[in-house]
């Protein structure tokens, strides 16, 4: 009993201990003597140094606002200034806490204003603990932007020392976030000012400016128009950078200066056949995914090289015939850890707990592999468990891991081939709709693009996914804030709705419901629209359905078509909607919803007069199937009564005129028309 009891007060002692040390540092700040002050700060930097116990106590008792007070104040000397700065250099080192604390005592204004002091020493020693509280994940890098002066003042500061380059470049490559830094940075002249920095003699700060450079370019027109006519020392800005990807050089410079080039090629400035891209960029991407090369180096790689090809089919090939790259991928799935680290026991347990990004580098990088080319989607798929590891990467806890496995699965979809082989053998749609429960929009938005495919007509899946329930679901996601998710549940519907049992289309009908139907024809967004009419198309097909469809909705059906054909829409969407007119037409019971409606007739002969011949030629279309004689013993008479209202109505006068049409396939569907006349 009685150790129990020592045990409890020891404790306290020691600790106790530990903050009267600290608390002893931060009461030399206060002392009236300058000159202890100082010796006083001296002290405190060797006492932190490497020391986060030390640094956390010394923030808790306050030592931070009097080391800022001291800094800021014109009576103290210059070498106290300046070892105040070193100090609190040092306690940014410590832990994030440590650096929430020191933004909270407004660290960050006292150093940008410490900055206008003439004296270089002290500048250094601001600008050191400004870079490394700027590169902390927990500061907001909006402070550097907060006052107006500070950039252009940075600027000016370049040419000052190697030290004020180094922190002032790698100050600007991490506050640089946004579109709005990028102007802001480019408008005070960052390019020109950072250029001649590539040929620095000191390393790191040729590192960092190749870093700003990357972050300065990235999806920006405008600054990557600019960097290819910027000449350093009179050598073209991409042949230095060309230089910088050799393999002699560190692997992150070789790998920043391949970002660079690849966002200055996707943002058009460097054109995709170049040789600079061609045959260098993308091949030092390519050696970056090897096995060999550290995690976050093939991540990177993997990203970037995904990112360069994605819109050109011609750079997707090269690189699926570079070093193997495909057979290399799969490595990332099966050694998290480089070759290099095996014997690093802290590198080993890094690198599993972040594996999932390689993971996630390899399914993005497929995807742009295999988002055209034909021959390059059976290369992947035929790649050892491939598909096996897509569908586990669907189900992943990562939600990135999630969104690149379905944006890979996306890229496979687009072949009919893997529709019919692989897709069908893995059953992949089980775990896309299982996605589909409850997933941010952007997952949503790449899974239902994915389920589109796999609801096409030749797509074997189509059936078990019409048996799990699906529509329900895509009526939901007709429903969504966001077009895009409302173009793909409209669009699934659709390629359900093709050539589709009555039972589907009659199902489709009663979940989706006239009201929300008639909300998408008239939906803001085209491209809704555009699938909704097709939808509709597609439900309005064989005689039975469109008899049955136009029985019981063919009144809002009639109004939705009248209020296409009279509202402000494109050529597509008005030929669409006389497309589902036509359609109509083809009723037996329905096509008299449109012979009783002499207003809708009169919109028919306008546009059978039209000045677009697509136009044309769907009204025409209408005209010939209201005019059809069936053979089959359907009443003749009720044939002959349409021929004549519409003989009355001047539909064969129009008809003859077109048969002398200039287009042949419009003179072809009058002369159709005008033999049922005859016949």
């Amino acid at each position: 009993m009685m150790a129990c009891l020592l045990e409890a007060p020891l404790r306290i002692s020691v600790l106790s201990e530990v903050t009267a040390t600290s608390r002893h540092y931060v009461d030399r700040l206060f002392d009236p003597d300058p000159q202890k002050v100082l010796q006083g700060v001296i002290d405190m930097k060797n006492a932190v140094i490497g020391n986060n116990k030390q640094k956390a106590n010394l923030i808790v008792l306050g030592a931070v606002p009097r080391l800022l007070y001291l800094l800021q104040q014109g009576s103290s000397s210059a070498e106290l200034r300046t070892e105040c700065a070193v100090v609190l250099g040092s306690l940014a080192m410590g832990t994030e806490n440590n650096i929430k604390s020191l933004v909270d005592c407004h660290i960050i204004p006292a150093l940008l204003q410490g900055l206008l002091c003439p004296d270089l020493v002290f500048i250094e020693a601001c600008l050191r603990c400004l870079r490394t509280v700027f590169i902390s994940p927990v500061t907001p890098v909006q402070l550097l932007y907060t006052d107006p002066t500070v950039i252009p003042h940075l600027m000016s500061l370049l040419s000052r020392s190697q030290s004020t380059q180094e922190y002032i470049t790698q100050i600007f490559s991490h506050c640089c976030k946004t579109p709005e830094h990028q102007t802001i940075l480019f408008n005070h002249g960052a390019i020109q000012n950072i250029a001649p920095l590539l040929i620095s003699p000191s390393f790191k700060v040729r590192m960092q400016a190749l870093k700003c450079f990357s972050v300065l370019a990235y999806e920006n027109t405008q600054v990557s128009m600019t960097l290819v006519n910027v000449l350093v020392d009179g050598e073209q800005l991409s042949q230095v950078f060309v230089r910088m990807m050799q393999r002699d050089k560190p692997i992150e410079m070789q790998l920043t200066a391949a970002k660079c080039l690849t966002y200055m090629c996707r943002a058009g400035a460097i054109r995709t056949d170049d040789n600079c891209i061609v045959l260098k960029t993308l091949p030092c991407l390519v050696r970056m995914c090897c096995k060999d090369r550290l995690l976050e180096e093939r991540v990177e790689g993997a990203e970037t090289l995904a990112f360069l090809m994605e819109p050109d089919v011609e750079l997707q090939r090269i690189a699926s015939v570079t070093d193997h790259l495909v057979a290399m991928l799969a490595d990332y799935f099966k050694y998290p850890s480089s070759v290099s680290a095996i014997t690093d026991i802290k590198r080993l347990d890094h690198d599993l707990k972040h594996a999932h990004e390689l993971r996630q580098a390899a399914f993005k990088l497929y995807a742009s592999l295999g988002s055209n080319d034909e021959d390059i989607r059976k290369k992947i798929t035929e790649t050892e468990n491939m598909m096996d590891r897509i569908v586990s990467g669907l189900s992943e806890s990562s939600i990135k891991v999630r969104l690149a496995a379905v944006r890979c699965l996306h890229s496979l979809s687009r072949s009919v081939q893997q529709l019919r082989t692989s897709f069908h053998d893995h059953a992949v749609w089980k775990p896309l709709m299982k996605l589909l429960q409850n997933a941010p929009d952007e997952v949503l938005v790449m899974a239902s693009s994915t389920l589109c495919n796999l609801l096409l007509e030749f797509s074997p899946s189509k059936e078990p996914i019409l048996e799990s329930g699906v529509i329900e679901l895509l009526c939901s996601l007709t429903q969504s804030d966001s077009p895009a998710l409302r173009v793909n549940g409209i669009w699934a519907l659709m390629n359900m709705a093709f050539q589709a049992d009555q039972k589907v289309k009659v199902e489709i009908m009663r979940a989706l419901g006239t009201e929300q139907l008639f909300r998408l024809l008239s939906d803001p967004d085209t491209n809704v629209l555009m699938k909704t009419l097709g939808l509709l198309r597609n439900l309005l097909s064989t005689r039975p359905h469109i008899d049955q469809i136009m029985s019981s909705h063919g009144k809002q059906i009639m109004q939705a078509v009248t209020l296409i054909l009279e509202g402000e829409h494109s050529i597509e969407v008005k030929e669409q909607t006389l497309c589902i007119l036509a359609n109509i037409a083809d009723g037996n019971t329905a096509k008299e919803l449109i012979m009783t409606n002499d207003d809708m007739l009169q919109k028919v002969k306008y546009y059978m007069g039209h000045s677009n011949v697509k136009l044309q030629l769907a009204a025409t279309f209408c005209i010939s199937n209201l005019v059809w004689n069936e053979e089959d013993g359907e009443d003749t008479e009720g044939s002959q009564e349409r021929q004549d209202k519409l003989r009355e109505m001047g539909f064969v006068d129009i008809l003859h005129k077109l048969t002398q049409a200039s287009d042949p396939n419009l003179c072809d569907r009058a002369k159709t028309a005008m033999q049922q006349y005859l016949a």
